[in-house]
Formats: structure tokens, sequence, C-alpha cells
């Protein structure tokens, strides 16, 4: 498969119906808040990587206090948070999107605080399905794919604590 343009990749996200009024929306996007919140510290700042054309985890934790920073290459391409440094990081339903995860992994990596962390959403390959049957590799624009052992071995990379939640959220602890 060759990789979509830019032009051709933007519109097939404007094709994504992310609404911060969404009920639906934040409920999935609560598999990841949700253990998130609970290890974040009150009023810390947090950067959401790829937050997409409606931006809306980045309201959630604001709506609990926290305070945020957006980031996306279509849609909030805002160079200067991408020179600060973080209490952590948000990065949903993008990695897979990732042409280069170990340049992208290396940028964000050091722009998190020690002890802070790296909350990600992507659907982690199941390891009982040929891998050309399963949907998520459907999608044209989803390049790089993820399972447990490629986290571990990124955690280990990274020297990070790793936590897996479900087959989905994945978070990352800086030590």
């Amino acid at each position: 498969m060759e990789r979509l343009d830019p032009s051709s990749e933007k519109q097939r996200y404007d094709q994504h119906e992310n609404d911060p009024e969404d009920e639906d929306y934040r409920d999935f996007l609560s598999q990841l808040f949700i253990p998130l919140i609970n290890k974040l510290k009150p009023q810390s700042y947090g950067l959401d990587y790829g937050a997409g054309p409606g931006p809306t985890l980045s309201v959630m934790l604001e709506e609990a206090g926290q305070s945020m920073e957006i980031y996306d290459p279509f849609y909030a391409n805002k160079p200067t948070v991408l020179g600060k440094r973080y209490d952590f990081i948000t990065s949903t339903e993008t990695v897979e999107h990732f042409y280069n995860p170990a340049v992208e992994f290396e940028q964000l990596w050091p722009l998190l605080k020690s002890g802070g962390y790296f909350g990600i959403m992507t659907l982690l390959r199941p390891e009982d399905e040929t891998f050309s049957e399963w949907h998520y590799t459907h999608d044209e624009t989803h390049v790089s794919f993820y399972s447990k052992k490629t986290f571990r071995w990124i955690a280990d990379w990274l020297k990070a604590d790793l936590t897996f939640y479900g087959d989905r959220v994945i978070i990352l602890k800086k030590l």
C-alpha cells in the first residue's frame, strides 16, 4: 500500500466525527481518561498529541482540572507546544498513523517530565486473528500496528513502566 499524500490523508481525517458534545465519543475516550486521571496530580500540565478535528480528551481533562495544550499536524499545528515539558501526554487513536514510530516516540518522550505519564489509545493486534483479516488494517491511514509485545519492547527501550488497560489503552510512566 502506498502512503496517502497529505491532502488525501486530511480528507480522510475530516470525515471523523470527533465532537466534545457527543456522549458516546466521551464514553469511548473514557477508556483512557479514567485510568489516566486517577494517576494525575491536580492541575497537571498535559499535551494532547494528535487531537484531530474535534479535540475532546483535552476538554475532558480540562473539565477535570488539568491544564492542556493540543497539537495535531493538520488541525492544531503549533510547533511551539513541542518545545515545552509536560506532566503527561495523551495520544488517542494516533500512534497507528505514525509513519516513523521510532522518530515520533523519540520526539515526544523528552517532552515528558520524569515521573510523567504517556497515555495511548490504539487497538492492539489480537493474537488469535490473521493480520490481513484484522479490520484495523483496512483503514488506509493506519500504517503502524502494535501488540502487547511491541509495547513491552517500547517500554524497555524508553525505560518506562508499562500498564495495559484492556485491548486498547496503554500507559507508560517515565522513570
